[in-house]
């Protein structure tokens, strides 16, 4: 095996061909709950469930191939959580779009990624948008997650006075759905490798043992992607009322993507002396490219997972994690009678606790700054509470410029924040 030694240079970064294969199984089996969350929550907008099934796979076994061997970073790619979320609630049931113009959207947001990380914007952008800000989007993505979550599982209902109420809590499906939240957060204390997916499989367990839920089948033929594959309606994509759609799906995956391989360079030491990543520019554009082609095959944006943290944390530091991941997802091809009997309240559990992560971010805000966390917390409320990712973006950069400015603390309003915030108010006036 001394070739696959040299291709991915394992001996030069300290490890081993089968500390690579370990990390990326580890990293595999926290994020391979994405195979059934992210076609059960798009199949809301009519687009067929094995289709989107097959291509969410499909889509997670390119990034990943292209993260390992073209960029040989031990990052996984998948189609990401709370894009997916914008893409059905947001865009199409909310606003009116057919998800073939929501696909649209993601392929031209992937292209305008793309061509910004080979461009010299890539960092101008990164490092001029405050951090508050990006901390808020992520809280504020997070909380969104958790009322998806229990809407889905019936936690929360709507109500006729207080816009909210709370659910039947006596009802079997809830209690189901609290003890797969309670396994993944115990065993995610544990440390042990899968959380999600274990607390899933469980959860759906005791549902079909129950007769809560049925079960019809484990393996099965590999669906059609037929019904998906190169449906993105452009034209119907390049729209006045789909300018801040594109903008918000670019500016999310681009930020998302940031920040998961800095946090995963600092872990794979990947930072050199000079505070730079290395190899940083590669593995951006992977990560466009893997957009671009999940738009085609037929899902929402594809993005690095922070969860390829615990396979750095196994050992992984070349690209053959990525590729082992990728591999495995191939495997899954062939589940897809299985993850269409997942049921929602074994879903829900799993969209409350990767959102209960994401609101982790709050606390690296400057609390000791009102013109910085007041515009922050505003974002993290918004996302949720106007169930729209882009409309809470988009007040939060716009009051965020105007207190700066009020303030006189021009220098915060530099000229990446100002263009962000005058987008936003585009894509209010053309909505």
């Amino acid at each position: 095996m001394q070739w696959l030694d040299n291709f991915f240079g394992i001996s030069r970064q300290g490890s081993t061909i089968g500390r690579e294969l370990i990390a990326g199984m580890a990293t595999f089996l926290t994020m391979a709950y994405v195979i059934v969350v992210n076609p059960a929550t798009l199949s809301n907008t009519g687009m067929d469930f094995g289709a989107v099934f097959v291509a969410t796979i499909l889509a997670a076994v390119i990034g990943c191939a292209i993260m390992g061997i073209w960029a040989g970073w031990p990052v996984a790619l998948a189609p990401g959580l709370g894009l997916n979320a914008f893409f059905t609630y947001s865009v199409v049931i909310g606003m009116g779009h057919t998800w073939q113009e929501a696909l649209g959207a993601v392929f031209i947001g992937g292209i305008l990624f793309f061509i910004l990380s080979l461009s010299g914007l890539r960092e101008w952008i990164i490092n001029s948008i405050p951090g508050s800000m990006k901390y808020s989007i992520g809280a504020g993505i997070g909380l969104f997650l958790a009322i998806i979550g229990l809407k889905n599982i019936g936690v929360i209902t709507d109500h006729p006075a207080t816009l909210v109420g709370l659910g039947d809590l006596n009802s079997l499906p809830i209690l189901l759905a609290a003890v797969g939240f309670i396994i993944m957060v115990v065993l995610d204390r544990l440390r042990m490798p899968g959380a999600i997916i274990i607390g899933i499989i469980s959860t759906s367990i005791i549902g079909w043992i129950s007769g809560t839920s049925e079960l019809s089948g484990t393996f099965g033929a590999v669906p059609s992607i037929a019904p998906t594959f190169m449906q993105m309606d452009l034209a119907g994509a390049f729209t006045t009322a789909m300018i801040g759609v594109i903008f918000t799906f670019l500016f999310v995956d681009f930020f998302d993507t940031a920040g998961t391989l800095t946090s995963v360079a600092n872990l794979a030491k990947k930072v050199g002396e000079d505070g730079k990543v290395k190899g940083i520019g590669r593995a951006v554009v992977s990560d466009s490219v893997a957009t671009v082609a999940g738009a085609m095959l037929g899902t929402s944006n594809t993005t690095s997972y922070i969860e390829s943290g615990s396979g750095v944390k196994e050992g992984g530091r070349t690209g053959l994690t990525a590729v082992t991941v990728a591999i495995l997802f191939l495997l899954c091809l062939w589940l897809a009678p299985l993850a269409q009997s997942i049921p929602a309240y074994a879903t829900g559990p799993a969209l409350v606790f990767v959102a209960t992560y994401f609101t982790s971010n709050l606390v690296h805000i400057d609390w000791e700054d009102a013109t910085e966390y007041a515009p922050a917390i505003l974002t993290t409320i918004l996302i949720p509470l106007t169930f729209s990712i882009a409309n809470g973006i988009a007040i939060g950069f716009i009051i965020y410029a105007l207190i700066k400015i009020a303030s006189g603390r021009l220098t915060d309003a530099n000229p990446a924040v100002l263009l962000v915030a005058a987008l936003s108010i585009l894509h209010f006036v053309f909505n």
